[in-house]
């Protein structure tokens, strides 16, 4: 059966619109996949701890040397690691914040990037291991910014999924949100369209 994962980054919830824009592809998604299941996960509602030196600790240690607190920091990122190997489709909500990615969604990636669980080192490099996904990333923006300098999410998000293996990855874009309302209005629109093309 196939699963999709939904995974929400906006500060606003479901009045997010990365967020309204992940919703509408997922109903859209689901409408062509009546029998598939449906994980959410909002890293802001749900906020993942920013990583220390101790999280950091936890995860390189040796498993038979991990406190009681060590073990319960894995087990943590084993939760959310075990969410994306049985995702077949990952759906990403993303708003732009001051130019970046939002620190929870941050958070949420440096706590699935382990080595030996999502990727791996070899003498050519780091090899991800979670291979044969498709991702989509819905990206609200309140300016102009795809296609220039200063997009650095798209490179970013695209990177750090290629090196946990997911190399498949279709990026839709509403931008100029905050512009003007004929903007807003356009942008919507605009992915609206790119929403269903995909869908079907």
């Amino acid at each position: 059966m196939t699963t999709l994962l939904q995974i929400n980054a906006s500060i606003h919830a479901a009045a997010g619109q990365s967020t309204r824009l992940a919703d509408q592809f997922v109903a859209a998604w689901r409408q062509r996949n009546p029998q598939a299941q449906i994980a959410r996960r909002d890293v802001v509602a749900d906020a993942v701890p920013h990583l220390t030196a101790e999280r950091f600790g936890a995860f390189v240690a040796k498993p038979e040397q991990r406190s009681a607190a060590q073990r319960a920091v894995v087990d943590y990122s084993d939760a959310l690691i075990d969410e994306l190997k049985r995702a077949d489709v990952i759906v990403l909500g993303l708003p732009m914040y001051n130019f970046g990615v939002p620190s929870q969604l941050k958070a949420y990636f440096d706590h699935v990037a382990r080595a030996g669980a999502t990727f791996r080192y070899t003498d050519k490099g780091p090899v991800g291991l979670l291979t044969g996904k498709k991702a989509y990333v819905f990206a609200a923006r309140g300016g102009l910014y795809a296609g220039t300098p200063l997009d650095t999410q798209t490179s970013y998000v695209r990177n750090f999924l290629a090196f946990l293996g997911v190399a498949d990855v279709e990026f839709v874009y509403a931008e100029g949100l905050a512009i003007s309302a004929e903007r807003r209005e356009a942008g919507l629109a605009q992915a609206g369209t790119q929403i269903q093309q995909l869908a079907a």
